[in-house]
């Protein structure tokens, strides 16, 4: 039994546990294997060289940039009815820093509201759906694959912010490069910073948006004509 963002107590269920889980697996087909968020020129520039400058880049961002924002679209669209929901999917749609950060988000999630669609037929995502006059970001996604099939919004923010954080730390493993426990490592070492996020973003407002994280939109930018790349942000 958990209590959901609206402070209501709600049962999840072992279906519902592992539909989330299935939604935020690296193996889940939007794409996310190919995106860095700028962190392939932060590597490059030397802002990101080992498990700790990873930690703090990451970190940083979390509680003051962009996953800070996603986690805030995500509670927002969560509690949100169809009007607001429209505008809030709006909002979110254009609060991109870069060209590249918005390719990641928005690519990612019409691909996970595409698939979810199409392996999980759901009446209520489809009509909330239609709604949309813009690509989805993935945080709007999942907040509506998570409204359709009655999953915990509370569960959702926490596990939302893991999968945003591993997606990341992924992609460092394989630039910096680092090894698989060293990952883990990191992986670990942000437990806290996203269970105070996730806390935090909670019970947020739109009025609660807004970016300290500058080099990560610096480092975007500089991406976007670095020479060698992998990812493509």
């Amino acid at each position: 039994m958990t209590i959901n963002l609206a402070g209501m107590v709600m049962t999840t269920s072992p279906e519902q546990l592992l539909r989330l889980q299935s939604w935020l697996s690296p193996a889940f087909p939007i794409g996310a294997f190919s995106y860095s968020h700028g962190l392939e020129f932060a590597v490059e520039a030397g802002l990101v060289h080992d498990r700790k400058s990873l930690v703090d880049w990451l970190e940083a961002d979390l509680r003051h940039g962009s996953g800070r924002n996603e986690a805030i679209f995500l509670a927002c669209a969560l509690a949100a009815d169809d009007e607001a929901f429209a505008e809030i999917a709006e909002l979110a749609a254009a609060s991109f820093g870069t060209r590249e950060l918005a390719l990641e988000g928005l690519s990612q999630g019409e691909a996970f509201l595409t698939t979810v669609l199409k392996v999980w037929p759901n009446k209520a995502l489809r009509q909330r759906a239609a709604l949309l006059q813009v690509q989805p970001t993935l945080a709007i996604a999942m907040a509506m694959a998570c409204s359709a099939h009655g999953i915990d919004g509370h569960i959702a923010q926490h596990l939302f912010l893991q999968a945003w954080c591993a997606d990341l730390v992924n992609a460092a493993v394989r630039l910096v490069p680092l090894g698989q426990t060293d990952g883990q490592l990191a992986q670990a070492a942000l437990e806290g910073a996203i269970i105070e996020t996730a806390r935090e973003t909670g019970a947020a407002s739109l009025e609660d948006l807004g970016s300290a994280a500058l080099m990560v939109d610096w480092a975007s930018t500089q991406h976007e004509s670095q020479y060698t790349r992998l990812f493509r942000s």
